[in-house]
Formats: C-alpha cells, sequence, structure tokens
C-alpha cells in the first residue's frame, strides 16, 4: 500500500520515540500546518491513532488522516501519526501519543475500543475520539456513522444502472457495523427494483481481522459473481475492495468503493473507469470536528452522529456515471431525512 500518499507538503518527520517503542514497521509522522496557512500555531497536540492499513488504504485510514490534514492547515494543530500493525499496537499507540503531549486522541475504528476504555480512564485530562463505536466515558466523543443510509443511495444508484438486474454486496467480517452497510443497500436497490437480485457473501466472521485486507478473496468472489451476470458490486471491506475493483476493470463490470471517494483515491485511470459510485462516510469530518471541539476548548465527550441529515454520509459522481440518476438519488434522500423512507440497519 502506499504508505506515504497525499501528505502534506509540511515538517514531515519519523517520530523516533514510536519507531522504538512500537517497532519497525510501526509509522509515526508529525504534520504541521503547512507553509502559507493563515492558521496561526494552536499550541494543541492532535493525535490520530490509524487501524491496520494506514494512509494509502484508499478508504477508511485515509478519510482519517485527511481530517487532521484540514486540522493542521485550518486551526494550526501539530497532528501526530501512529499506524497499527498488529492487534497490540492499538493501546501502545494510544498510550505513546498521550505520553507525547497529546491534549486530543482519535482512534480510528472500532477495534479500539476496549483499548481506548483503558486509556482514556488512565488519561482523564485527554479528550479522545473513536469512530465507529461507543465508549462510555466522560472524555470519549463516539463518532458514530449513519452507513446504512449512505449504503441505501448508492444501492439506489446500482439498481438504476445495472442493466442485468443482477448485483452484489461483499462485506469484510461478518459483523454488525458491516451488515449496516448490506441492509442499507439491498433495501436501495430493492426501493428502485424490488425484483433485483442482491447476492451478499463476507469475507470472514467476526474477530477474523484478515477480512479486511484480503484482496484476492474479495477479487474471487467478485470474479465469479461477474461471470455469472452480476453488473455492479459493492465493497464494504476496507483494503479487501481493491480486489473487486481489479475484477471489475478485468470483467468490463462496475464497482462501488466505501468510505473516500475511491474514484479519487484510486489514482488509476483503469479503475476510474469502474467505479460507479462511492458511499462516503465522512470520517475526515468527525475528526476534524473532534479536534475542533478541543482547540475551542469543549472536551466533553457524547455519541456524535454523522448521517444524511448533516453530510455525514452520502455517495460520490465523481466520473459522472450517476449523473443521469442525481435527480432521483437527491429525492430519496430528501425522504430519508425527512422521515419518509425508514433504513434498515440490520438484513
Amino acid at each position: 500500500m502506499r504508505k506515504n500518499a497525499r501528505l502534506l507538503a509540511a515538517s514531515i518527520a519519523a517520530l523516533s520515540l514510536f519507531a522504538a517503542a512500537c517497532g519497525g514497521d510501526d509509522k509515526g509522522t508529525t504534520t504541521e500546518a503547512p507553509a502559507g496557512s493563515d492558521a496561526p500555531a494552536s499550541g494543541i497536540i492532535a493525535g490520530v491513532a490509524f487501524d491496520t492499513g494506514g494512509r494509502g488504504d484508499g478508504t477508511f485510514n485515509d478519510s482519517a488522516a485527511t481530517g487532521g490534514e484540514r486540522a493542521a492547515s485550518e486551526l494550526g494543530v501539530e497532528i501526530k501519526e501512529l499506524e497499527a500493525t498488529v492487534d497490540e499496537d492499538r493501546k501502545a499507540n494510544l498510550e505513546l501519543l498521550a505520553g507525547d503531549g497529546a491534549q486530543v486522541i482519535v482512534g480510528v475504528g472500532f477495534m479500539f475500543t476496549d483499548p481506548m476504555t483503558e486509556v482514556a480512564a488512565a488519561n482523564p485530562d485527554i479528550h479522545f475520539g473513536i469512530v465507529d463505536s461507543v465508549v462510555d466515558a466522560p472524555n470519549v466523543s463516539s463518532l458514530l456513522f449513519a452507513a446504512n443510509e449512505g449504503s441505501f443511495l448508492v444501492g439506489a444508484a446500482a439498481a438504476l444502472k445495472s442493466e442485468s438486474g443482477q448485483i452484489g454486496f461483499i462485506g469484510g467480517q461478518e459483523i454488525d457495523l458491516i451488515k449496516a452497510f448490506e441492509a442499507g443497500y439491498t433495501a436501495g436497490a430493492k426501493f428502485v427494483n424490488p425484483d433485483i437480485i442482491v447476492e451478499v457473501k463476507y469475507l470472514g466472521p467476526a474477530g477474523d481481522n484478515s477480512a479486511w485486507g484480503n484482496v484476492a478473496g474479495a477479487k474471487e468472489i467478485a470474479a465469479g459473481w461477474y461471470a455469472a451476470g452480476t453488473d455492479v458490486i459493492y465493497t464494504a471491506a476496507g483494503g479487501s475492495g481493491a480486489g473487486t475493483i481489479e475484477a471489475a476493470i478485468e470483467a468490463g463490470k462496475w464497482a462501488i468503493g466505501v468510505d473516500s471517494d475511491q474514484y479519487l483515491t484510486s489514482g488509476d485511470a483503469a479503475a476510474q473507469a469502474v467505479i460507479l459510485t462511492s458511499m462516503i462516510k465522512r470520517v475526515d469530518v468527525a475528526v476534524f470536528e473532534t479536534i475542533k471541539a478541543s482547540v475551542d476548548g469543549d472536551t466533553s465527550g457524547g455519541i456524535k452522529m454523522f448521517d444524511l441529515s448533516n453530510d455525514g454520509v452520502g455517495y460520490s459522481t465523481s466520473g459522472g456515471y450517476v449523473d443521469e440518476f442525481v435527480d432521483q438519488l437527491e429525492e430519496i434522500k430528501a425522504k430519508i431525512v425527512a422521515g419518509e423512507i425508514e433504513v434498515p440497519s440490520m438484513p
């Protein structure tokens, strides 16, 4: 993976303390406000603890990195980053960021739940944020996303684009978090075409972390479905989604990205030719808003929900492949926001 892609043109240096403590494969970086930024130094140090895959995953972690970069640019915050390469890194990285002076730390992913519960309790003066999970502590902001709502819209787009009447969904771990993507996608597709066939398969059970980086497995499933007539596949499985895109390129069919606008993050013309749309999950906004709250002196915890009503989730139009359906998709979005369409969160 492109571990150091899209770094700011800023003062970025390896943190030897982090590397020594976490092992040679762990990457620690510091990002300050870029030259020419109007933002004065805030005096705030913010930590971003990536999950496995880190920068360059093209989806979840990259979106979080974008939020940190925005905080550095607009708020004058110094950003320190660490990436987990094994399970034990998550707690260690949170502790390292806390020990290195971070006043606010965001853990990117539900796998940080238990480690953050411990580290936040031991550091009550530090403001924490966790993506896709709830930690019930006064100093932790739980950053949740209505992924089912965004998935409903890309499911509708898939049904509108499909010529075969057969589409697919590939999930990472078979857990409630990812089932919400599946539920929304299937419901959105059937809202448009009640007779559409939606194939569903997961890359691993709960706890199987290889499901997030199983490129070969996703490609095998997708290639089989494409050969059998499926013409659009949505993958919510972290880095595994690259396999679906590879299969789509070879089959000349459509893939749907997740979390980030993968048309933009792919950086590859062949991939861009087959990425119909992406379900946007604004992890970047959640990270930025959590850091901004600390800069503004608000270190209170609690649940922060990002959904269609505040553009916390949505769909991309890059490439122009869904332009003909935008009016219909926006009408559906408005009905969801108004409560006229109830989007399921479980299949």
